[in-house]
């Protein structure tokens, strides 16, 4: 194909005259009227001379002209950088920097300030608000609604997602076409899409989950999508029955089941999915008994996209992230052997979804990616006799909470730094409505008395709200082991009720 994302998933939107988007407000958009968006979008950022192979980065509110953003940097053979909304200038300094992308397009009240960080690093700056108006939607208007994607080969890039590893460096997750659309296909067929499903899409586009699984898996199949601007419990219960799948982090099912008329909305859902976080058990089953509906967990991560399911047809089992997708190769290894079945070890998987490196990071490439294709995803986990796969814990140190990814040492250095802070360890602890939190262990400088709301309060304008610890305590030292590493298992054993204990 000339380029193979694009002309898959938004060239058949072309002459389509049914509802692609149906918005909170009532308003509906068709193919050709989504298509038209992105062809004008698509040819505003050519007339910027954007080219194949520049990065194209994006920090604005979920609508469909940010989604068309995303089509229109595919089909122009750019390369797509969708960044959380809740990053900081001092973030975004870095990952402009980092990736030094030809155009940054964000939303109009930030402009002033995050003008001189594009300046510093090349970049244009553009402004989309919510609403679909700025700078980028008023060039778009002097363009054509007609558009002839550039070509490209399967194995170019398509997007680049940040992530980071403990040392709290962000890394650039390159995606290819064929990472991407092989997946969407596999989960597309996997989980029975077809033109008459409806998703009810109240997940964020900054994010694999939202953007390249939800939207691309509901358009590359011909279906609609009720395109929410975020999750609001009550929103979803009033669209439900419009709608026949819901995908999800764990988050959305806790709050939902709170609901007393969530059976009655969930009368014409054929599945409900979730992801991005540990699912609990019990609210799997307590979700059970209140709809019926088993919810279908998976496992995917930022460098591949999916790598496991449940399966849409037989058993679900709570507490597992299902089995590995048709066309992934999962092994659980430990010291370069593969574990016996049961047994505890990191998850390693090979297949079309996996990325193809971290962006100018060559030697963290060689350390996480083999040379036989390999991926090393640092979860550590156990694979059952009929091969489900159950996460146990993250090699890594990482924080999921919310759906969202914390990487504890990010925190630690920002804690660290707070008057009276000698040091810090960041955990993730069990919570009831997020999955996971972070929680900060503190200690204190000698002779100092560390007041933990106090130094939360001091780092709040410099961190992501969603990175920020929902508590934090005060130890004389923190535990360690003989060679001197902190034993953060230690800590979570002592706190893992904490969440419980005060919600």
């Amino acid at each position: 194909m000339p380029n193979p994302l694009f002309d898959a998933i938004f060239a058949p939107l072309h002459g389509r005259d049914t509802p692609v988007l149906h918005l909170q407000d009532g308003r509906q958009i068709n193919g050709s009227a989504f298509h038209a968006q992105i062809a004008r979008f698509g040819n505003a950022l050519r007339a910027l001379g954007v080219q194949a192979g520049d990065r194209v980065a994006v920090q604005v509110a979920k609508s469909p002209e940010a989604l068309a953003v995303y089509a229109a940097a595919v089909g122009i053979g750019a390369i797509f950088l969708p960044l959380n909304t809740a990053y900081t200038a001092t973030e975004l300094d870095y990952f402009i920097g980092n990736a030094t992308p030809a155009v940054f397009i964000c939303d109009p009240a930030r402009a002033e300030a995050l003008t001189p960080i594009a300046s510093a690093h090349g970049a244009c700056l553009l402004t989309l608000d919510a609403a679909g108006q700025g700078g980028l939607a008023e060039l778009g208007s002097d363009h054509s609604a007609t558009f002839t994607p550039t070509t490209r080969a399967a194995s170019d890039l398509a997007a680049i997602l940040y992530t980071s590893g403990t040392t709290g460096q962000s890394k650039g997750a390159m995606l290819s076409h064929t990472n991407l659309l092989s997946n969407a296909a596999t989960l597309a067929e996997l989980w029975r899409f077809t033109p008459a499903d409806t998703l009810l899409h109240a997940l964020p586009i900054f994010h694999t989950h939202g953007l390249f699984v939800a939207s691309n898996v509901a358009l590359l199949t011909g279906g609609q999508m009720i395109f929410l601007p975020g999750f609001d419990a009550a929103t979803l219960l009033r669209l439900m029955p419009q709608a026949t799948v819901l995908m999800g982090v764990p988050t959305f099912y806790t709050r939902l089941l709170d609901a007393p008329d969530l059976a009655q909305a969930a009368r014409n859902m054929r599945l409900f999915i979730s992801g991005s976080a540990p699912l609990l058990a019990e609210t799997h089953q307590a979700f059970e008994a209140a709809t019926g509906h088993r919810i279908l967990e998976r496992y995917g991560m930022t460098e591949t996209n999916m790598n496991t399911s449940n399966p849409y047809l037989g058993e679900r089992r709570a507490g597992t992230v299902g089995l590995p997708l048709p066309d992934v190769e999962l092994r659980i290894m430990a010291g370069g052997t593969e574990v016996p079945r049961g047994e505890v070890g990191m998850i390693e998987v090979r297949g079309p979804n996996v990325f193809q490196g971290y962006w100018q990071m060559p030697e963290k490439t060689a350390e996480d990616l083999t040379p036989e294709g390999w991926f090393l995803t640092g979860d550590l986990a156990t694979l059952d006799a009929e091969g489900y796969v159950s996460i146990v814990g993250r090699a890594k140190d990482l924080v999921i909470s919310g759906g969202y990814n914390v990487y504890p040492k990010e925190v630690e250095l920002l804690l660290d730094e707070a008057p009276g802070v000698l040091e810090s360890a960041v955990i993730g602890l069990p919570h009831p409505d997020l999955g996971e939190a972070v929680f900060a262990v503190l200690t204190p400088r000698k002779g100092d008395v560390v007041d933990p709301e106090s130094v939360l309060a001091s780092i709040r304008d410099r961190l992501a709200r969603f990175k920020q610890p929902k508590a934090a305590v005060v130890m004389a030292e923190l535990p360690r082991n003989a060679m001197g590493k902190v034993q953060k298992a230690l800590l979570r054993a002592q706190y893992k009720d904490w969440f419980a204990a005060t919600s």
